[in-house]
């Protein structure tokens, strides 16, 4: 049985209504997912730059009384949906909460660009933040939800050391689909394998731990740097993150992993909404200060 608070049953009945993500337009429901982002109220922060990463289009925030300290975040949205303009709201919040600054990245997304276009654009920022000036003597952390997680993790994966810590907000790990809450809620689980079969471009992608890190060997993962994972309980993705947490504690990783009773898969970006969400923002700035005093090697 699925426990949802009254929002999160609210957020459901509305989705139930609308068409399966398989029978809509794309841009058009990229640009109506924009205009929604853009009537949001936002939070001022310091300052907000257009960043080049090398050819990576990229958002930073700064707040005031900043921090030293970066988070690199990766939105959600399946791979297909969103960007740094959905995730602008998020992002202000998630800089004035940790006091740090922000790094929106505007990873290319299929299925104009299957996989690895989004990890290798991960990967080229990654690499510009270490030959940054201003930017390489900060500490860095990686940040994503959803399929946003998924490359926060891959990044880590890619790159060894580059992060003092990491926080995956209900992420998309395991493109087997596995785990027993997959059977959850009825079309649910159709929902996710067409955002996996849209992300890879071949079959055997879908067997590929670098496109699913559910997949990684124990080798790859019991280096990773310490991770906060949340779950949220009415989410088919709570069995896979939960698993997967206690994996890496079995690996000897530092991990803390918490699961949101009574929410949905996508709290975490409306705080109006979902009360919650705020409760991870404030989690997530006090998991990160806790782990500020490691830098960028």
């Amino acid at each position: 049985m699925v426990r949802l608070f009254p929002a999160a049953r609210r957020a459901i009945a509305a989705e139930e209504a609308s068409p399966p993500v398989w029978a809509v337009d794309i841009a058009a429901q990229r640009d109506q997912a924009r205009t929604l982002a853009a009537a949001e109220p936002k939070e001022e922060v310091a300052e907000v730059a257009g960043i080049d990463a090398d050819g990576v289009p990229c958002r930073l925030y700064t707040p005031e009384d900043v921090r030293e300290g970066l988070i690199v975040h990766l939105h959600g949205g399946g791979f297909v949906f969103n960007d740094v303009e959905v995730h602008d709201a998020a992002c202000r919040r998630l800089a004035n909460r940790s006091g740090l600054r922000v790094l929106s990245v505007d990873y290319r997304r299929p299925p104009e660009h299957p996989y690895p276009a989004a990890p290798d654009d991960v990967d080229t920022v990654v690499k510009w933040l270490g030959n940054d000036p201003s930017l390489s003597a900060l500490p860095a952390y990686v940040h994503g939800d959803s399929a946003g997680g998924n490359l926060a993790l891959v990044a880590a994966l890619r790159n060894p050391g580059a992060f003092g810590a990491m926080v995956l907000v209900y992420p998309f790990l395991d493109p087997s689909m596995s785990t027993p809450g997959y059977t959850m809620k009825d079309g649910w689980n159709e929902e996710a394998a067409w955002y996996w079969r849209q992300y890879a471009a071949s079959e055997a992608d879908l067997r590929n731990p670098d496109l699913g890190p559910y997949l990684a060997s124990d080798e790859e993962l019991r280096n990773l740097p310490p991770t906060l994972i949340v779950s949220a309980e009415g989410d088919i993705l709570t069995d896979e993150n939960e698993d997967f947490a206690l994996r890496l504690a079995d690996l000897g990783v530092e991990v803390v992993a918490f699961r949101a009773v009574g929410q949905i898969h996508g709290f975490w970006r409306h705080g109006k909404t979902f009360p919650a969400a705020e409760s991870v923002m404030a989690m997530t700035a006090a998991f990160l200060n806790q782990h500020s005093l490691r830098g960028r090697p």
